[in-house]
């Protein structure tokens, strides 16, 4: 038997018609969403690259104003979006020249909060690639089902049978299950990557958003938090210290 795809679409029922147009809507959508996010990604990631060594160089340079201004820059970079807008929270707090604790708990709230945002937005797209990963080879399977049941009532109206006739019309129907594979396939595939590289993105970002902090810590325990504690230290124990001798 030759398979004549126009052949077997002008016998396909109107409802198996329905099905292939939904997995031909499925696989466009899952591709161009999955074409969509990985160029988010790339040009992410490609920023990320820039922006890293430059941010962690403002850092140990103490140079915050800088660092600030660098975040601002890279818009695209999902490191620079989590630490630009945790900056602009606090920057108010921490450009006078005296980081407190209470300074850096605001600043960890704020980045955890961007950093939910973040993968928020990385994330967008995947319950697509899921979705259609997950019910695309079902839609081919009802196209199938129905494919199969028509050629049969074929058969019993046509009073003809025999395993070629039977065949004939299980290998058409067969068609659809395929067709709902070859659109799962690269759905589940790419949705599986994009989970893998976000997983990847997420790390970068908590290593950085951590690195800054750290920053923060070490202004409160170094020249702004050390003498500032160590006078109040003084000054309890010159008023009386409580510790027995």
């Amino acid at each position: 038997m030759n398979l004549d795809l126009a052949e077997i679409w002008e016998k396909t029922p109107k409802f198996g018609k329905f099905l292939w147009f939904v997995l031909a809507f499925m696989s466009i959508w899952s591709l161009s969403t999955s074409i969509g996010k990985w160029w988010t990604l790339r040009r992410a990631q490609k920023e990320t690259i820039k922006f890293a060594p430059e941010f962690s160089q403002f850092l140990e340079e103490d140079n915050l104003t800088e660092a600030i201004n660098l975040a601002e820059r890279y818009k695209k970079s999902h490191v620079a979006r989590v630490l630009g807008g945790a900056l602009a929270e606090v920057k108010p707090l921490i450009m006078d020249g005296s980081v407190t604790v209470s300074d850096i708990n605001t600043a960890e709230r704020a980045v955890e909060r961007e950093m939910l945002m973040e993968i928020v937005q990385l994330k967008r797209g995947l319950a697509i690639l899921a979705t259609v990963g997950a019910t695309a080879p079902f839609v081919g399977l009802l196209g199938t089902v129905f494919g199969i049941i028509n050629a049969f009532v074929s058969m019993a109206k046509s009073g003809s049978g025999g395993i070629a006739s039977i065949s004939a019309g299980i290998a058409e129907a067969l068609i659809a299950t395929g067709f709902g594979l070859i659109v799962a396939i690269p759905a589940v595939w790419f949705y599986n990557y994009f989970t893998t590289k976000i997983d990847n993105l997420t790390a970068e970002m908590t290593y950085t958003s951590k690195e800054m902090i750290d920053y923060l810590i070490k202004g409160v325990s170094g020249e702004f938090g050390r003498s500032r504690f160590t006078r109040e230290f003084n000054t309890q124990v010159q008023g009386g210290s409580p510790v027995s001798q």
